[in-house]
């Protein structure tokens, strides 16, 4: 890549730089350790939802290497619900990961906006995550990230089919970092209202860590929060590892008691005691309620005082380790 200059302007300033032979359009989300752009391939002009990576990412040589090789093996699962892979690589020291760009919000804009689900609702979207994520453990990969704004839901083709649902971030596993899945300094990477014992405890984990996070986000479609809120990080790991998650029917009384037994094998502490794959476990929970004659379409309404979100905010600035690798406008990279 050519000689590259740090980015200090406004927002709208990042229109038309480039990094890697992509241009930057605009920013549509951001994490701890990632942001998010709409970008135009330059090569095959096209438009692709552009990641970049955090450099302590980057610097951190197990991850690198797993993310190079989870990033391919990820491009290579053609699937109707997996976000397809273009490109993965480094440049400047920070990794980046070129996406189909999905017009759309993710579930977690979904669920701040409207709150919980109706059932029917919740359970196409739970299977064709769990169809995403089947098939990606067909190929021996594990996503261990799997949250609401991992989540991408789209327009569907028909009323039987709303919505269509893509699951994005693979090739991005946070618990290569560490045996432990913590930074050096501690910090667990990745996102606590939804990770399996497991991955806490640094023990080897499968697909059914992923069985265990898709049983929380259903959890939070269905009951408006994830199964354990605690007031500290601490406090929530502990809870993941040894409290017992509270009945489904807790949060959502209009559901079934029957669907309370199937969220408690699906969050069981141990991966044995869980359900085998991610579409069993959705299966298992419409058996339930179907078999109690549950036909419901409505979700509980918001409690009052709750509100929804105000008219989108202009875009932040670019984090301060993403400014070094734009190039100015109409500077290709070398």
């Amino acid at each position: 890549m050519g000689e590259t200059q740090p980015f200090a302007g406004r927002p709208s300033e990042l229109v038309g730089r480039q990094i890697a032979g992509y241009r930057i359009e605009r920013e549509i989300g951001r994490g701890g350790m990632a942001v998010v752009y709409r970008a135009k391939d330059l090569r095959l002009d096209r438009t692709v939802a552009l990641k970049l990576l955090a450099p302590e990412l980057a610097r951190n040589d197990t991850f690198r290497r797993r993310f190079t090789h989870e990033s391919r093996v990820a491009a290579a699962i053609d699937h109707p619900h997996i976000v397809p892979v273009f490109e993965a690589g480094e440049t400047d020291g920070v990794l980046y990961i070129a996406m189909r760009y999905v017009a759309g919000r993710d579930l977690r804009h979904l669920l701040d906006r409207e709150g919980p689900l109706p059932l029917t609702t919740a359970t196409r979207i739970a299977a064709q995550v769990a169809s995403a994520l089947d098939a990606a453990h067909d190929h021996g990969l594990v996503h261990r990230d799997v949250k609401p704004g991992n989540i991408l839901v789209a327009q569907g083709t028909d009323s039987d089919h709303p919505e269509h649902v893509y699951l994005t971030d693979f090739g991005l596993t946070k618990k290569s970092l560490s045996l432990t899945g913590f930074t050096s300094v501690g910090q667990f990477v990745g996102t606590l209202d939804y990770v399996a014992p497991e991955q806490i405890s640094g023990k080897p984990v499968d697909g059914r860590c992923d069985v265990y996070s898709l049983a929380c986000v259903v959890h939070e479609t269905l009951a408006g929060r994830p199964p354990f809120q605690r007031d500290d990080d601490m406090a929530l790991l502990w809870a993941h590892q040894y409290d017992e998650p509270p009945p489904l029917t807790s949060g959502r009384p209009d559901l079934p008691s029957a669907a309370d037994e199937v969220l408690a094998q699906a969050l069981a502490k141990s991966p044995d005691d869980r359900y085998d794959s991610c579409l069993s476990f959705v299966a298992a929970l419409r058996a339930a309620v179907t078999a109690h004659g549950f036909r419901a379409e409505r979700a509980p309404t918001r409690a009052a005082g709750t509100t929804t979100p105000g008219p989108p905010q202009p875009p932040p600035e670019p984090p301060l380790w993403a400014r070094a690798v734009f190039s100015g406008p109409g500077r290709a990279p070398g």
